[in-house]
């Protein structure tokens, strides 16, 4: 159960209610959506993953896109973002729990993982493989992005913001990142 409430769009006014109407007529509200939806500024800060994930799309590709998501979300044991993530997997026709990963990609989780395990201490030999397929500018966009799904993982583990109901057919297939337990 959320430790916040998730807003209805009947409860809302002022600039809530503008965004609420305009996600409702998209068909895209989501438990997330209605979390931040408790303070207008909050929610647009947050909308700007779109904006991000648009870009790291048109630089490296939906499908490595979705995996470098899915590893960041999985390594940071956001449930959420995970089976968001593991949905959008099994749709590009991937067994998310029997990934194969070519070099690229495997250098793209690799940062992914090392950013939430770790980011003051990202590796020079990461850097060195991503440099093989990625331009400062590319590279750029690929961090930043990491930096708005963690934040969003955050927001959801945090404020433990309920699973969507299309989601709850595969909350099964949610496995938590147990490298935290070396740590406490």
């Amino acid at each position: 159960m959320a430790r916040i409430h998730l807003t209805e769009q009947n409860e809302v006014t002022g600039a809530e209610k503008v965004r609420y109407d305009e996600l409702a007529g998209r068909n895209a509200v989501t438990n997330m959506k209605k979390g931040l939806l408790n303070d207008a500024a909050t929610y647009d800060a947050y909308m700007g993953w779109y904006t991000s994930w648009n870009r790291l799309v048109e630089v490296i590709g939906e499908k490595d896109a979705v995996l470098y998501a899915h590893a960041i979300s999985t390594t940071n044991s956001c449930q959420l973002c995970s089976l968001f993530f593991i949905s959008d997997v099994k749709g590009l026709g991937l067994d998310p729990h029997n990934l194969v990963y070519d070099d690229r990609e495997q250098v793209l989780v690799s940062l992914a993982q090392s950013i939430v395990k770790n980011p003051t201490d990202v590796s020079d030999e990461i850097f060195e493989k991503l440099h093989k397929y990625f331009s400062d500018k590319e590279i750029v966009v690929i961090v930043g992005f990491a930096g708005q799904m963690i934040a969003t993982n955050n927001f959801n583990s945090v404020l433990k913001i309920d699973v969507d109901q299309r989601l709850l057919p595969i909350l099964h297939e949610f496995k938590p990142a147990t490298w935290r337990d070396a740590i406490k």
